[in-house]
């Protein structure tokens, strides 16, 4: 017996050992992502205060760059989450100019978009630890500062993603149902009244959902299929949905990249091309590191967008919890804000979750981007 209880002791102590060993690896592995040199990236931090800030949005609006992000705690559902809302003439120094919250509730993914000459920011309330956001709600501004409290839309159960326009009469968004597995496209003329338009896709655990309006009018769209819902490991079968439809938008001819699983999409167009910041999974996938698995790494990342497949481009500095950006296009530039874990480590998802995050604003010239993605796309898909 004391020669068990001997191996025992040694085996827990083994084990102890291989825990700590692996918590030390995850705590002090440095960055590995991979920025390319040739795009002459520029990114800076601009809120860094110790919470947890997540989930961007940014928008360029009366000669002012507007920012909005969700400060919490951490990662998970929080009832001291709140909305707040930055404004900067340069997208170097911002200046806080309003903070919106749901009277005991978490909120999150919060979208903005100027219809009608008013500042729209579209959201998801939440309630309890696991982030499940059952509706999205709305509030309007005249001047960005001042906010009436959120309204729910029309449309119980959806989750509004990112508002488009192409010629400033019609609204077009993309949304998916709070207990996954479908996704939807919506349009409006005023940004309050949504009608449906027509089913995307059904299955497949379909989750966050965008979409680019391309040059012949026809619709792209990129939608998270996780597979399993909320699966902590990921998933072998998760992947990246790719859909496209000709106006009146009521037939999807779909497609499917592995690439990555891209979550916090953020679609945008340039020349003619349409490109992404989102999510990227590097690194070998196995039993513990499928896509989406919370044991792996993650980047913020920008992709070319093509019909049958994503192509990725470029890591920013990023790591642990980290992504959900916004896009502002101004001439050759794209300026675009995420948020990240300490870009000087190299966390798991996991880890990230719990820690403080800030929020970047990275610069890419955008013609260097096309350059560099007509490189990449004569390699086979």
């Amino acid at each position: 017996m004391t020669l068990l209880l001997a191996l025992v002791l040694r085996l827990v102590c083994l084990a102890a050992l291989a825990v700590s060993a692996a918590a030390a690896w995850w705590w002090l592995r440095p960055n590995r992502a991979r920025v390319r040199p040739s795009l002459g990236v520029e990114s800076w931090s601009v809120v860094a205060d110790g919470r947890h800030n997540s989930n961007t949005d940014l928008i360029y609006w009366r000669e002012s760059f507007w920012l909005v992000h969700a400060a919490s705690p951490w990662h998970l559902g929080s009832t001291e989450c709140r909305l707040r809302i930055w404004r900067s003439a340069d997208a170097r120094r911002f200046e806080p100019v309003a903070e919106l919250g749901m009277p005991g509730e978490d909120i999150r993914d919060p979208k903005l978009a100027v219809i009608g000459g008013r500042l729209f920011l579209y959201a998801l309330p939440n309630r309890g630890r696991a982030a499940l956001p059952y509706t999205t709600v709305y509030s309007v501004s005249d001047d960005g500062i001042t906010w009436p409290a959120f309204t729910p839309i029309e449309q119980p159960g959806w989750l509004f993603w990112r508002p488009k326009t192409r010629d400033g009469v019609t609204w077009w968004v993309t949304a998916y149902w709070h207990g996954h597995g479908r996704s939807r496209l919506f349009s409006s003329t005023d940004g309050i009244h949504w009608s449906v338009v027509s089913d995307i896709h059904e299955g497949d655990a379909n989750d966050e959902t965008d979409f680019e309006i391309l040059s012949d009018g026809r619709m792209l769209v990129t939608a998270r299929l996780e597979g399993r819902a909320d699966s902590p490991l990921g998933s072998p079968d998760a992947c990246t949905l790719l859909a496209t439809s000709a106006p009146p938008y009521q037939a999807w001819t779909k497609k499917r990249s592995s690439v990555t699983r891209l979550d916090g999409p953020a679609l945008f167009s340039y020349r003619g091309a349409v490109l992404a910041v989102g999510r990227f999974q590097p690194g070998p996938r196995g039993p513990l590191t499928q896509l989406g698995g919370v044991l792996s790494r993650k980047r913020t990342a920008l992709f070319l967008v093509e019909e049958d497949r994503l192509v990725h481009l470029t890591d920013l500095p990023s790591a642990g919890d980290t992504s959900y950006a916004g896009v502002v296009v101004e001439g050759h530039a794209l300026t675009t804000s995420y948020y990240t874990s300490d870009v000087t480590r190299d966390y798991a998802w996991l880890l990230g979750m719990f820690l403080p995050t800030e929020i970047r604003i990275a610069r890419i010239d955008l013609d260097g981007v096309l350059r560099l993605a007509e490189s990449l796309k004569r390699t086979p898909p």
